[in-house]
């Protein structure tokens, strides 16, 4: 009965029950919470990263710019589809557009500083995905199914 319900979204109302919130008695009492959680909860705690992702994004404008650029620009040079970009005082070849990306894209890229963005973006994640597992108890009727079997 419960791996049906695995996978889905859990209600808002269950995802934040503060009654089920507690200290932890041992690490083993962590183990046995985190594992329950991240399987029961793992819908929303994707959306929970894809909020993070987004905020990293929105706060680091230089890193979403480059993306877009990036993406754009794969995107026209494969429009192209091989042939040239003719801009009528100058002929450029797909793999000087590429070259060109690359010279563009690879300073402005390290200047956005996506791995700083990307360690924000765990650490942020592991803190509230797990910190929320390992607090939110199992609820009652759980423990009692867990035992009889």
């Amino acid at each position: 009965m419960l791996r049906s319900r695995m996978g889905s979204i859990r209600p808002v109302g269950e995802f934040f029950d503060v009654k089920r919130v507690s200290k932890p008695k041992n690490m083993g009492d962590v183990q046995r919470r985190v594992t329950y959680n991240l399987a029961y909860f793992s819908a929303n705690y994707v959306i929970v990263f894809a909020i993070l992702f987004i905020y990293s994004l929105l706060t680091n404008l230089l890193l979403l710019f480059v993306l877009i650029f990036v993406a754009a620009s794969l995107y026209g040079i494969n429009y192209l589809k091989g042939g040239d970009l003719n801009l009528g005082f100058t002929r450029l070849t797909t793999s000087q557009l590429y070259v060109g990306l690359l010279i563009v894209a690879l300073p402005l890229g390290i200047i956005a500083s996506p791995f700083s963005t990307i360690l924000w973006l765990l650490g942020a994640a592991c803190v509230s995905i797990l910190g929320h597992a390992s607090l939110l108890d199992k609820p009652i009727e759980t423990s009692f199914s867990d035992e009889a079997v």
